[in-house]
């Protein structure tokens, strides 16, 4: 059986421009100060870029620890960029949780992560049928850039599938797609 590689990208751009350049003589930003007012008021996006800004040192001296734990703040409120963040594999029972919350809103990326994840065994039961149904969602909701990718990976997965755990699979898509996804008919043909 192939080990299947999990992909964890950060959405960068956006955040660098919203939280300007770094500090200027070891001083905290004004970008970042407003940022962490609104963080400590409640708002989960601020929270969110208040661990980002931590977590890359912009505005503000860089600290892991802060990162996560605004990060966290803002994925306990439901924010799926900051649950897909926090899926990073070091703890993969931690990252399945965290995949799955941001899965469930929609995220493709996620999905698939998740998909990747139940293949691989790691932090949650191995199960080829749940994984193919979480790879054919992110597919359903995945964008174009990612449809090769996903293609290649729907492959090996079914290659370790029978006809029959692919129709369970395919089932089992369909109810996810009913229950998270984010465009109005899913594809759970593979190809």
């Amino acid at each position: 059986m192939k080990q299947l590689n999990s992909l964890n990208l950060l959405t960068v751009v956006a955040l660098l421009l919203l939280c300007g350049a770094g500090m200027a003589n070891g001083q905290e930003s004004e970008r970042f100060k407003a940022t962490k007012i609104k963080a400590e008021q409640g708002d989960a996006e601020a929270q969110y870029f208040l661990g980002w800004m931590y977590y890359k040192g912009q505005g503000v001296p860089q600290n892991y620890e802060e990162a996560a734990k605004w990060t966290r703040k803002a994925a306990e409120q439901g924010r799926a960029w900051a649950q897909y963040n926090l899926g990073v594999p070091q703890d993969y029972v931690e990252a399945a949780k965290w995949y799955r919350k941001a899965a469930e809103q929609g995220d493709a990326e996620a999905q698939h992560n998740l998909g990747v994840m139940y293949y691989n065994g790691e932090g949650v039961p191995q199960d080829f049928i749940e994984s193919y149904a979480w790879v054919l969602l992110a597919k359903a909701d995945g964008d174009k850039e990612s449809l090769r990718e996903l293609r290649e990976l729907i492959s090996s997965i079914e290659e370790d599938l029978t006809a029959e755990q692919r129709k369970k699979g395919q089932a089992r898509a369909a109810e996810l797609h009913r229950l998270y996804g984010k465009n109005p008919k899913p594809s759970v043909d593979a190809k």
